[in-house]
């Protein structure tokens, strides 16, 4: 067997997806994914990833996770290159489920467990969408100057956590979901540019928190997203105030780039961090574990040089002990991979998941989805992800298809 083609499916409706399918002699096709930056990616995969996959073994997966960021600049973070090698080699593992005719999950070892819990990012319908506002997105006292449209299902969850957190439990906790993430704290970011945060800012930023525990008490666990948006200074007063919350974690509080920096904010304050998505590969990864500031490790399929990695990633995280937090907020075929991963991986704590995307946009980019009910996940038994693009998807006006023979 050996590769033919790669391809690459974007959607306008849907900015930030870029689909990879990568095809063979023989007929069998492996689907992949990543996101940001999608004509770029486009652009670095037919310009320098194509002519050095075509015409060789699809299934020498790790010659190919080693061979690609290999190539003289393009190795390390979770860039142009690394994002591009991540949808490649995911595509390569749903090639190898659909030859041997296995699904992903028993390729990386069988079923350590059925499902695994999830939480809820309370993101909202517009998000990573290119259409007209979604009525109630914006913050209360801003006044549109054009007609917006209803938002088109019941889970417009990252207007709910700004205005109504209490609400927003309630329904999560109906749905069996007992974890949710928010991020309150990025408005007085983008304001001082991460310099200072005022009590006035402070006290705005933690109503959602004491709307939260008065509605549910402890029967919700709240994940705290800060998105590396802070010096240290504010992220100390952010995380001392957040102690009396007991939050489930605080996530990406300032940037990974100092050590120093990171352990300095560890030592002063009890939370819990969760860390590392856009680190992008295992030397970065084994530089955070030796901090030993990070208490949940975070990995994106899509951005972290793929499924390769992240079986590394997750082994070296269980020998220092530390439990793993697939992450999707960006894409349907990543969330797919982080289903089999995480019935398959013994230390993955749990599975992230948008109950807006996995609802409506995923659905009309993929022909299914992993079960999700009573706040658990469960990947397909199909071979492979079990998944492909939904047919017609790329005939659609808005699509972009290149493909390199």
């Amino acid at each position: 067997m050996k590769i033919v083609a790669v391809e690459t499916i974007r959607v306008e409706e849907f900015p930030e997806f870029t689909a990879v399918r990568v095809h063979t002699d023989e007929g069998v096709t492996g689907l992949g994914e990543t996101c940001f930056g999608p004509e770029a990616v486009e652009a670095y995969l037919h310009e320098s990833v194509a002519g050095r996959i075509i015409g060789k073994d699809p299934l020498a997966i790790e010659r190919h996770a080693h061979d690609l960021p290999g190539f003289y600049v393009t190795h390390g973070g979770t860039g142009v290159s690394t994002r591009a090698h991540s949808a490649i080699d995911i595509a390569l593992w749903d090639l190898l489920g659909k030859v041997s005719g296995q699904p992903l999950y028993q390729l990386l070892g069988g079923a350590y467990r059925e499902s695994a819990p999830i939480y809820n990012t309370c993101g909202g319908y517009r998000y990573g969408r290119k259409e007209a506002k979604f009525r109630g997105t914006s913050r209360p006292d801003d006044v549109a100057d054009e007609p917006e449209e209803a938002a088109p299902g019941p889970y417009e969850d990252l207007v709910a956590f700004q205005t109504h957190a209490d609400e927003l439990a309630l329904s999560l906790l109906s749905e069996g979901i007992t974890g949710m993430k928010i991020w309150p704290f990025d408005e007085a970011a983008r304001a001082s540019e991460g310099k200072e945060i005022s009590r006035a800012d402070l006290k705005r930023a933690l109503e959602p928190f004491e709307k939260i525990r008065s509605a549910v008490g402890d029967r919700m666990e709240i994940m705290v997203e800060l998105h590396g948006l802070w010096d240290v200074v504010p992220a100390i007063q952010i995380c001392r105030a957040l102690e009396d919350f007991r939050p489930y974690w605080v996530e990406d509080p300032i940037e990974l780039d100092s050590d120093d920096a990171l352990r300095r904010l560890k030592a002063s304050t009890n939370v819990q961090f969760a860390l590392g998505e856009t680190l992008g590969s295992l030397p970065y990864y084994k530089r955070l574990f030796d901090t030993n500031c990070a208490d949940i490790v975070m990995f994106d399929f899509g951005w972290g040089s793929g499924i390769s990695e992240g079986r590394k990633v997750a082994a070296l995280a269980q020998a220092y002990g530390l439990p793993i937090a697939p992450h999707d907020c960006v894409g349907p075929v990543a969330l797919c991979v982080g289903a089999h991963f995480s019935v398959a991986t013994p230390n993955v704590l749990i599975q992230e998941t948008v109950r807006a995307y996995y609802t409506d946009w995923y659905r009309k980019v993929l022909t299914e989805l992993p079960t999700i009910a009573n706040g658990r996940i469960a990947p397909s038994s199909k071979p492979g992800i079990g998944v492909e693009l939904l047919p017609g998807l790329e005939s659609r006006p808005d699509a972009h298809v290149r493909i390199s023979r």
